[in-house]
């Protein structure tokens, strides 16, 4: 479990939510962006209390640094087949990521 000083928040990246905290790395989907980038929380937990947001709190920031902008996840294939027919189709692929460190979440 995490220190009773130890921020989390819940950060929506994509179409997907992250729970996160301060020096957590992190590979999420291809982000358009150099350097930082910064997100409006979900939900923050701070020791013992609990902000949430509407959808989100604006009065929260959490900021990433990109370490690595293009990884491609492990390739998925998809098989389609038809018994007796003799038709069989196999497609792959790779979604691009971008690995990011959360610095700050305040």
């Amino acid at each position: 479990m995490a220190n009773k000083s130890d921020k989390r928040a819940v950060v929506a990246v994509g179409a997907r939510q992250y729970l996160v905290s301060e020096g957590q790395e992190l590979e999420v989907d291809k982000l358009n962006a150099e350097k930082t980038v910064s997100f409006e929380p979900l939900l923050v937990i701070d020791s013992d209390k609990i902000e949430v947001g509407t959808p989100s709190l604006t009065s929260h920031k959490v900021t990433a640094d990109i370490l690595d902008s293009v990884i491609k996840a492990p390739k998925v294939t998809a098989i389609r087949y038809k018994a007796k027919k003799r038709v069989r189709k196999v497609r792959g692929h790779r979604q691009l990521l971008t690995k990011i460190k959360i610095t700050k979440i305040a």
